[in-house]
Protein backbone atom coordinates (compact mmCIF):
# COMPACT_ATOMS: atom_id res chain seq x y z
CA UNK A 1 0.00 0.00 0.00
CA UNK A 2 0.97 3.50 -0.82
CA UNK A 3 -0.06 6.38 1.21
CA UNK A 4 -0.66 9.98 0.02
CA UNK A 5 -1.74 12.79 1.58
CA UNK A 6 -5.62 12.03 0.52
CA UNK A 7 -5.14 8.27 2.05
CA UNK A 8 -8.05 7.58 4.17
CA UNK A 9 -7.19 6.66 7.54
CA UNK A 10 -10.15 3.95 7.55
CA UNK A 11 -8.53 2.69 4.34
CA UNK A 12 -5.02 2.40 6.06
CA UNK A 13 -6.90 0.68 9.37
CA UNK A 14 -8.61 -1.97 7.11
CA UNK A 15 -5.72 -3.06 5.36
CA UNK A 16 -3.35 -3.41 7.87
CA UNK A 17 -4.60 -2.88 11.25
CA UNK A 18 -0.83 -3.07 12.63
CA UNK A 19 -0.55 -0.07 11.61
CA UNK A 20 -1.91 1.85 14.62
CA UNK A 21 1.07 2.19 16.84
CA UNK A 22 2.84 5.06 14.06
CA UNK A 23 -0.45 6.83 14.28
CA UNK A 24 -0.72 6.87 18.24
CA UNK A 25 3.55 7.69 18.10
CA UNK A 26 2.65 11.02 16.42
CA UNK A 27 -0.24 12.15 18.65
CA UNK A 28 -3.66 10.48 16.65
CA UNK A 29 -5.11 8.61 19.46
CA UNK A 30 -8.59 8.73 17.99
CA UNK A 31 -8.34 5.50 15.77
CA UNK A 32 -11.34 4.64 16.51
CA UNK A 33 -13.71 7.59 16.09
CA UNK A 34 -15.86 7.38 13.35
CA UNK A 35 -14.97 10.75 12.07
CA UNK A 36 -11.31 10.17 12.06
CA UNK A 37 -11.73 6.66 10.02
CA UNK A 38 -13.29 9.22 7.09
CA UNK A 39 -10.55 11.93 7.54
CA UNK A 40 -7.91 11.95 5.31
CA UNK A 41 -3.93 11.42 6.44
CA UNK A 42 -3.64 15.47 5.46
CA UNK A 43 -6.85 16.82 6.97
CA UNK A 44 -6.03 14.25 10.05
CA UNK A 45 -2.70 15.92 10.17
CA UNK A 46 -3.93 19.70 9.93
CA UNK A 47 -6.87 18.85 13.14
CA UNK A 48 -3.65 17.25 15.36
CA UNK A 49 -1.16 19.63 14.21
CA UNK A 50 1.18 16.40 12.75
CA UNK A 51 3.61 17.13 10.08
CA UNK A 52 1.91 14.93 7.27
CA UNK A 53 5.44 14.56 5.30
CA UNK A 54 6.94 13.15 8.56
CA UNK A 55 3.69 10.79 8.63
CA UNK A 56 3.33 9.74 5.37
CA UNK A 57 7.27 9.04 5.29
CA UNK A 58 6.76 7.16 8.45
CA UNK A 59 3.47 5.07 7.33
CA UNK A 60 5.12 4.49 3.37
CA UNK A 61 8.40 3.18 5.42
CA UNK A 62 6.23 0.80 7.07
CA UNK A 63 4.19 -0.42 3.97
CA UNK A 64 7.60 -0.46 1.94
CA UNK A 65 9.21 -3.32 4.41
CA UNK A 66 6.48 -5.08 4.66
CA UNK A 67 6.67 -6.01 1.07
Amino acid sequence: MEVTKNTIIGDIMDYDEDVAPIFLEVGMHCLDCPVSRMETIEDACDVHGVDVDELLAKLNEYFSAKK
